[in-house]
């Protein structure tokens, strides 16, 4: 992965983990915050990029996109909502891009969407009770919620995913030198 691809690539991601830690905080309704609806994207990015360039690089965003949401969520964010979404977001990603690359030589759509899925699942109980046990809020109808959410917005970003590697794909193949007659 280049740098330019790289930073585009960590910018996307702190951009995700930053607005949803921001999002997380305002109340949609009684069940769901606006988070929810942000953060499935942070799965896509790595995803995408598991996809394309590999497992490493993923984790290398990762661990970036970790550092520096992290440190902008302290300012934009209460510190409790950081440190839980910094927990919850890293150990998200890790297994995110530990499944995918297992699955990744099966069918185009099960890495992603099962990925996605366990990932969502650790996400949130991870952040729900860090960020808000004992604070007297209705935590664990936004966490039911919030998954709800999360799980449908992973099956709906099946669909662009398969739209990104097909417009991924084509530079690289164009790239390959042509086999011998």
């Amino acid at each position: 992965m280049r740098v330019p691809q790289f930073l585009v690539a960590v910018l996307c991601m702190g951009l995700v983990v930053v607005g949803s830690n921001v999002l997380v905080q305002i109340p949609l309704n009684h069940w769901l915050t606006w988070g929810g609806l942000s953060y499935p994207l942070a799965f896509l990015v790595t995803d995408v990029l598991n996809r394309r360039f590999g497992p490493l690089a993923a984790r290398r965003v990762a661990w970036v996109g970790f550092a520096a949401a992290l440190a902008a969520s302290v300012w934009l964010a209460s510190p409790r909502i950081a440190l839980a979404s910094g927990v919850a977001y890293i150990c998200a990603q890790l297994l995110d891009i530990q499944v995918f690359d297992r699955l990744r030589d099966q069918r185009w759509w099960r890495a992603p969407l099962v990925s996605g899925v366990l990932g969502a699942l650790l996400d949130t109980a991870l952040f729900f009770s860090v960020a808000f046990a004992a604070t007297g809020t209705p935590w664990v109808t936004w966490m039911l919620g919030d998954v709800a959410v999360k799980l449908a917005v992973n099956i709906s970003m099946l669909a662009p995913f398969r739209a990104l590697m097909w417009n991924l794909a084509r530079p690289a193949a164009t790239n390959r030198t042509p086999a011998s007659p």
